[in-house]
């Protein structure tokens, strides 16, 4: 892990090369600049919670804004602390193709795995 990943991890969500770039190529087929990646946790799912990921246009009072080589991600100030040192990734390989997220506070998940406690 490099300095600059450590000093991501302490600080919040980390975010893959892979995903960068997936995430800045959707941007471009939507031919908008202006959005930003937010990424949320909402109560539901088997476990008690979900990610959400989406493009948003909006600024919330409290946003945690990190930007990762011109892609702005975005976290609420309450799923800020869900998500502290959590990694995205986009994986493309036959058996299965998305984005994934690695959340060191998440103390269990659903079989699906769609949802974390």
């Amino acid at each position: 892990m490099s300095v600059t990943e450590e000093a991501a991890v302490s600080d919040g969500i980390i975010v893959s090369d892979a995903a960068v770039a997936k995430v800045r190529g959707l941007l471009e087929q939507e031919g908008r600049d202006d959005l930003a990646l937010r990424v949320a946790v909402q109560p539901g799912g088997c476990s008690g919670l979900r990610y959400q990921l989406f493009f948003d246009e909006r600024s919330l009072d409290g946003d945690v804004v990190k930007d990762f080589d011109g892609v702005k991600v975005v976290t609420d100030r309450m799923s800020a602390p869900y998500l502290g040192g959590a990694s995205i990734d986009f994986v493309d390989t036959i058996e299965k193709q998305g984005f994934t997220i690695d959340n060191p506070n998440a103390t269990g998940s659903c079989a699906c795995g769609d949802s974390f406690s």
